[in-house]
């Protein structure tokens, strides 16, 4: 996989980080006035600062709807986000195709298919708010593990065969889902089914917020840590092997952790599509292609692209909400038709 001027920075990292930084804490503070119920900014503000100093908010109701109910949903939209654009930007690399999406191998049909189970047959109820979220990441490990293991013993993870397994065992994790569905006899069950299939972070509470962040963010500090192997990698494994690189070790390794990054996400939120495939190029024609600049700038501007789709969603139709994948696809598809047409991309070595 080539970019333009590879490797060639354009804005300069740091201030654009700053940037994004600034604009999406400044947004995660405005989306918190907007929903199904408009509420005024200074609101909002006073239930913060009397949050952040330990206080309780000066309106119960407000403070509720603010800190209970829209603030860990926005967060978590941060956190999505950011993780599905690192993911992405790994998933092109390591299978160096630039269609490459963090749902490539399969792991939002496996959980698809756990997240069913739950809402359709009652699987794991005694978890509580827990139950859907691990009934999906199950469902993401066991996809992970048969493309895994698929992969091993067809001889060996290949970028094509990766591809070819992922896109299978999607269409057959798909399958059951649809199956499942099919013969429910609860229309509720099956809307909630197709809701959560396609997106949605609306129930979001502070408990689930733990264990996502902690893992984009080590997945972020690993990856930073891999990025001159991952540039190396992007040249293809020929140049990278004559680098020095593991390359079977490596591929191994960024197909674990990509695996279990989407799975902990799509755990908490569904699938949700083109924020790992539009958000990695957006970056890389800001900074280059070198994955020390891209990484943190797709993160950023996952967390922020993310957080106004979510508010997006609740918003144009309220006090209905839209899936996050309908809005992320009426935008995202747009974009990225504008940027093929202004960038050019070779593909070769797949197999290799």
């Amino acid at each position: 996989m080539s970019h333009d001027r590879p490797g060639g920075r354009r804005l300069p990292v740091v201030p654009l980080l700053l940037v994004l930084l600034v604009l999406t804490v400044v947004s995660g503070v405005v989306s918190l006035g907007l929903g199904s119920e408009p509420l005024p900014l200074r609101g909002v503000v006073d239930v913060l600062r009397a949050r952040v100093v330990g206080a309780a908010g000066p309106d119960p109701a407000l403070d509720t709807i603010v800190w209970e109910l829209r603030a860990p949903r926005a967060v978590m939209a941060m956190v999505v986000g950011a993780g599905l654009a690192v993911a992405g930007a790994c998933m092109q690399t390591l299978v160096r195709n630039p269609l490459a999406d963090p749902y490539l191998l399969g792991v939002s049909a496996g959980a698809g298919v756990g997240a069913t189970l739950v809402i359709l047959l009652g699987a794991l109820a005694g978890l509580g708010v827990w139950a859907l979220s691990l009934g999906a990441l199950g469902g993401a490990l066991v996809a992970t593990a048969l493309v895994l293991g698929i992969s091993l013993a067809q001889g060996g993870i290949t970028p094509l065969r990766l591809v070819l397994t992922g896109v299978v065992m999607s269409a057959a994790f798909s399958s059951v889902s649809s199956l499942l569905v099919f013969l429910s006899a609860d229309p509720r069950a099956t809307q909630s089914v197709l809701f959560w299939l396609l997106g949605s972070l609306s129930g979001s509470v502070w408990q689930q917020v733990l264990p996502p962040v902690l893992v984009v963010v080590v997945s972020g500090v690993v990856l930073l840590a891999l990025h001159r192997w991952l540039d190396a990698l992007a040249a293809g494994p020929d140049v990278a092997g004559g680098l020095g690189v593991p390359v079977r070790e490596l591929r191994l390794a960024l197909f674990v952790l990509v695996s279990v990054l989407v799975g902990v996400l799509v755990a908490v939120s569904g699938g949700i599509g083109f924020v790992g495939l539009v958000v990695p190029h957006i970056a890389r024609i800001l900074v280059g292609a070198r994955h020390r600049y891209v990484l943190p700038v797709a993160a950023a501007g996952g967390a922020l692209f993310l957080l106004w789709v979510d508010v997006a969603a609740r918003t144009v139709v309220r006090p209905q909400e839209i899936p996050l994948s309908v809005v992320t696809g009426l935008v995202g598809a747009p974009i990225f038709l504008v940027l093929l047409g202004r960038r050019h991309y070779s593909y070769s070595g797949g197999a290799g």
